[in-house]
């Protein structure tokens, strides 16, 4: 019996045999599942949206005129004549009148304001005069306004011109109801006995009941002393009548008030 001789060996030789039975039997489903995984790669390459847009290169587009379109199209530009004057006899240049300097003109001089000053300028001295508190005359315990013991009597003369008093409100000389103020009503807000000649000057607001209010001091003297705030201090029991204006109390109206000290520790 002869020999078989071996059969010639495979390009799947290198493979063991139980290996290559069950590529036999899978190597379908193998071959399908690569091929799905390749188109579905190129689904998502062509198909999905582009995030980013390629920027366009941009490029410059270069022409160039040709005279024959140059000349047909363009504007003929204009001409201009340049008529030169004859030179001078003797070929010399034709003389140039110089330039005059400009004087400058001197500035005018403002002529000083020799109107008379209006007595509201700093320097008037009637204003000061008028201010001298020193200068008042003392009150004579019924003031400038006579009374007949009611409120009938003749209007109240003002002590001071519109103006002068606390807020810009005028002042009137005040009349004692029914009497001035007893030394003892006002000992009792002096620091020390005042000396004789001295005095204090304050102005107060009439209320009702002949009473007064929201005092200031105007003046005293001497100065420093303090009679003015001990004046001020005691008027809340100072009686005076409210101003007199056309036959018409005006309660309201601010009054002038002058405590004169003629002897030791009292008041006038």
């Amino acid at each position: 019996m002869a020999a078989v001789p071996p059969s010639a060996p495979g390009r799947w030789d290198f493979i063991p045999q139980r290996y290559r039975e069950k590529l036999r039997e899978r190597g379908a489903s193998i071959t399908l599942t690569v091929l799905a995984h390749l188109l579905l790669a190129w689904l998502l390459f062509h198909l999905a949206p582009k995030l980013i847009e390629p920027e366009k290169s941009s490029s410059l587009n270069s022409f160039s005129v040709s005279p024959s379109d140059q000349d047909a199209g363009a504007p003929v530009p204009e001409t201009r004549t340049v008529t030169r004057k004859p030179a001078a006899a003797g070929g010399s240049k034709a003389p140039v009148t110089p330039k005059q300097p400009v004087t400058p003109k001197p500035p005018t001089e403002k002529q000083a304001d020799q109107s008379a000053p209006t007595p509201w300028q700093w320097g008037d001295k009637s204003l000061f005069d008028a201010g001298d508190i020193a200068a008042m005359p003392k009150g004579s315990g019924k003031g400038v306004g006579s009374s007949d013991g009611d409120d009938r009597g003749q209007d109240s003369a003002s002590a001071y011109g519109p103006g002068e008093g606390p807020g810009g409100q005028r002042l009137y000389n005040a009349e004692w109801y029914p009497r001035r103020p007893t030394n003892a009503e006002l000992n009792g807000y002096l620091r020390s006995a005042p000396p004789p000649g001295s005095w204090a000057l304050i102005a107060c607001q009439t209320i009702p009941d002949y009473r007064v209010e929201n005092c200031r001091t105007l003046g005293e003297s001497p100065v420093g002393s303090g009679l003015g705030r001990a004046m001020r201090e005691a008027a809340w029991q100072f009686r005076v009548r409210a101003p007199r204006i056309g036959g018409k109390v005006m309660v309201g109206e601010w009054v002038r008030i002058r405590i004169d000290f003629t002897g030791p520790g009292g008041g006038d």
